[in-house]
């Protein structure tokens, strides 16, 4: 095969002419590629270079070397020269052109006729030079020279490959730059590559070892001198400065890796070795596991490689080869990850039966280890037949047992999750370990996990069961672990048993498990909660008076955080009776509903009365105040309160601070409504009115208003004036009542006589005549024709005769 050359140069022989132009053209030459190559050969002396370059400065500038895809499919192996003579500029260029689907004489990579003796730097005599027919190497690229090089390029290696690998899967992809201080740098790199690429792919990189304009360089691969480079921020660019500061991080490219790591390891031979072996291109199984087979250590992502593609072809090991794989796997490493243990763990599956135990022994005891000293390597465990004798069982069992045992039984693990316990009693059982005097605290440990997982991983549940039904003593730990657990956190274990079907249908009682298993069913049966709780109770199979404490796990199920009502509270103290409460601790539900109950509710106060006499022991000083208040609000309704009311009230508030809005409310509202009635004791309503206590009276305000009194006030003349006798007296009595009487006569009194009749009107007088006197009913008279006056004599007159009564 013979190629045609062109000659490209800034002038011509002898002159000092202006200008690039073709010097020599061989025959066959498309003038298409002509034009396409005047920009590809133009030079453009390094920055900062001397005018007038003397021979030993020419020969420091930048070669450029390129190899050059042109439109038509061919391509031109180009070597371009500075020159001297006046001006840094003068250049020449020589090269080839490669038809489309040509390659150099004997497929030679193109980067190969570097620095080749058959390059020149002036034009030849007459104006079509011969075809050439080889272009010899040099020995610029010697095997231990490319080593030092790519030893002296360590940092970069890993990253510059996976470039390249990129850029030739993805040829549109981003392009690279290569800073170096010398284009033959740049060279070697390109050397580099060819070593390594597929042979496709290395015959199609395209690439520059020179230009002062990167941005406009059709080129793969592109070198540049630091001067040229602190431009390139394109997103199109990957640039490397290998001149500059190493690269920090490592590379997601296990290919790049391994190659970087066998350019390190100056063995070469093993890319023609490993391009033999089956596998995509790219792939770094085939490179991994023949630099694993030289030894050459790799990092975690390299052994994964090697093990993943051993493991999809086992039967292409011989003997020999499957020990060295499994010993080169199975060194020393601390950078070892869960996706590498992952890959030994499909090795070890495929070699089982394959090869002899003493080649998946360490793969086996690798992956056990692993298992036990990573939390992240959740693995399938090897069988038992993998190990090779007991006492290597053994060995390992000891050498693990203070490591698995010591976080199956923490209590203080962050994160843990019940499949990696399950992993762990697994692999317990596997190396013949005796958990006998542990469980309790293995199965303490796994029940908080389980409650405390929000929800389990989707394979952890049946792993869980699995495990359980191969385990029976862990299986009866952990049950009567979570039993117990469920009296304490009863709405997470019936959480739990709705993810995870626990077995605990067998000779165990387990009355608190049952419980949580039964109470989603009883809840949905209706809202009566008591109902629920009976159901519930049920499936416990014991009773409160028998055992107290299945109350108090039946009303954390029913209720959760919420507090029962009063009508609840009471048919929970009157079935279960108060020594089944106070040993389940449930008796302060029952208080806690009566003290938060509704200020209307009149259950409240019935539940109080009970309380007081069932737990007078067990109930503090501070909620005693409050139920008190709550059963003087009984006795007041009732009429069974002794005298002295408001001063009874008030002391018994005093006892209950910080008393509850809504017990203060039913006491102080009680009592208020008490004293609007007709049929009021007169004693404790003088008593009230000169009490002076600003909440007493504004519950009397309050009760005032409420619907039931201004009903009655619009049905009964006689009330009204009763009212209007009370709330005129005692103008003196203090500023509370003073006001609050005010405010009731113009807003709930005024309203109510203004729609009366004049019959009802005339009633109104007869009544206030009859229960005050002849003043009181002109004095309603003048009250309600002109607003605002009231007698002073009038009210003085009435608050003595409430005194004298």
């Amino acid at each position: 095969m013979s190629l045609a050359q062109l000659h490209y140069t800034s002038a011509s022989a002898g002159e000092d002419g202006v200008g690039a132009r073709f010097t020599a053209v061989g025959g066959g030459i498309p003038t298409p590629v002509l034009t396409e190559a005047e920009q590809l050969l133009g030079y453009e002396p390094p920055a900062g270079a001397p005018y007038h370059p003397t021979s030993a400065e020419l020969r420091s500038f930048p070669e450029m070397f390129s190899f050059s895809a042109l439109s038509d499919g061919s391509h031109l192996l180009s070597r371009t020269v500075a020159l001297g003579g006046s001006g840094a500029g003068h250049f020449h260029a020589h090269a080839v052109h490669l038809p489309a689907g040509t390659r150099l004489p004997a497929d030679a990579l193109p980067i190969t006729a570097w620095r080749s003796p058959s390059w020149a730097s002036t034009t030849p005599d007459g104006g079509t030079p011969d075809r050439i027919s080889a272009l010899p190497a040099s020995a610029a690229f010697g095997q231990e020279a490319l080593n030092d090089f790519a030893v002296s390029r360590s940092p970069w290696l890993a990253t510059v490959f996976a470039d390249l690998r990129r850029v030739s899967e993805r040829p549109s992809s981003a392009q690279i730059v290569l800073v170096e201080r010398q284009s033959a740098d740049v060279a070697r790199w390109i050397a580099l590559a060819g070593a390594v690429l597929p042979p496709e792919d290395a015959q199609r990189l395209t690439f520059t070892t020179y230009t002062r304009r990167p941005a406009h360089s059709p080129h793969q691969v592109i070198g540049v001198l630091p001067d040229d480079a602190h431009e390139l921020t394109d997103p199109g660019f990957r640039v490397h400065a290998c001149a500059g500061r190493p690269p920090e991080g490592p590379v997601d490219d296990a290919w790049a890796e391994t190659v970087a790591r066998i350019w390190r390891g100056r063995a070469p031979e093993l890319f023609r070795a490993a391009a033999e072996l089956p596998g995509e291109p790219f792939a770094a199984g085939p490179l991994a596991f023949t630099a694993l087979h030289a030894g050459i250590a790799l990092g975690p992502n390299g052994r994964a490689a090697a093990a993943d593609w051993a493991a999809e072809r086992p039967y292409a090991l011989d003997e020999q080869q499957a020990h060295r794989l499994t010993t080169a796997l199975t060194a020393p490493a601390d950078d070892r990850t869960a996706a590498e243990s992952e890959s030994v763990a499909r090795l070890l599956a495929a070699l089982e039966g394959r090869v002899p135990a003493t080649a998946t022994a360490p793969l086996a005891a690798l992956l056990v280890t692993e298992a036990v000293r990573r939390s992240d390597a959740v693995l399938a465990l090897p069988p038992r037949s993998s190990f090779a004798e007991p006492a290597a069982v053994k060995e390992l069992a000891e050498e693990l047992a203070p490591d698995l045992l010591a976080e199956l039984t923490s209590e203080t693990t962050v994160g843990e999750t019940i499949g990696r316990q399950v992993q762990l009693l697994r692999i317990a059982r596997l190396l013949d370990m005796d958990l006998t005097d542990h469980l309790p605290s293995v199965a303490r440990h796994m029940a908080r996990t389980l409650l405390a997982a929000p929800a389990p991983a989707p394979d952890s549940g049946p792993a869980l069961l699995d495990l359980l039904d191969e385990q029976f003593d862990v299986r009866t730990a952990l049950l009567g672990e979570l039993d117990q657990l469920a009296l304490i956190a009863p709405s997470a274990t019936e959480e739990l048993l709705t993810r995870v079907a626990l077995p605990f249908t067998g000779a165990q009682a387990l009355p608190h498990l049952r419980m949580c298993a039964e109470s989603p069913r009883a809840k949905e049966q209706g809202s009566d909660r008591v109902m629920a709780l009976h159901t519930v109770l049920r499936a416990a199979g014991f009773s409160p008076f028998a055992e107290p404490l299945v109350l108090r796990t039946a009303i954390g199920l029913i209720w959760g955080d919420a507090t029962p009502t009063a009508g609840e509270a009471r048919l929970l103290l009157g079935e279960s009776g108060s020594d089944s409460h106070r040993t389940a601790g449930t008796w302060s539900h029952l208080v806690g509903a009566a003290l938060s109950a509704p200020s209307d509710d009149a259950e409240a106060a019935e539940l109080a009365h009970d309380l007081l006499r069932c737990f007078p022991q067990e109930i503090d000083t501070r909620a005693r105040g409050a139920l008190r208040l709550l059963e003087f609000a009984r006795d007041v309704r009732s009429g069974e309160s002794p005298p002295g009311w408001p001063d009874r009230a008030k002391a018994l508030r005093a006892r209950a601070e910080p008393v509850e809005p809504t017990v203060l409310e039913h006491a102080y509202g009680t009592l208020a409504q008490s004293l609007l009635a007709p049929e009021r004791p007169e004693a404790e309503l003088y008593a009230f009115v000169h009490s002076d206590d600003p909440d007493l009276i504004a519950a009397y305000g309050r009760a005032a208003r409420h619907d039931a009194v201004l009903a009655r006030l619009r049905a009964e003349p006689a009330y009204v004036a009763d009212c209007f006798t009370v709330w005129t007296s005692h103008p003196h009595a203090g500023r509370a009542w003073s006001e609050t009487r005010a405010a009731l006569l113009e807003e709930v009194l005024r309203p109510v006589v203004r729609v009366l009749s004049g019959s009802e009107i005339a009633a109104v007088e007869k009544a206030a005549e009859r229960t005050g006197s002849s003043r009181t009913a002109e004095a309603f008279r003048t009250w309600r024709r002109r607003p605002g006056t009231l007698g002073r004599r009038l009210g003085s007159r009435l608050a003595a005769r409430v005194r004298r009564s």
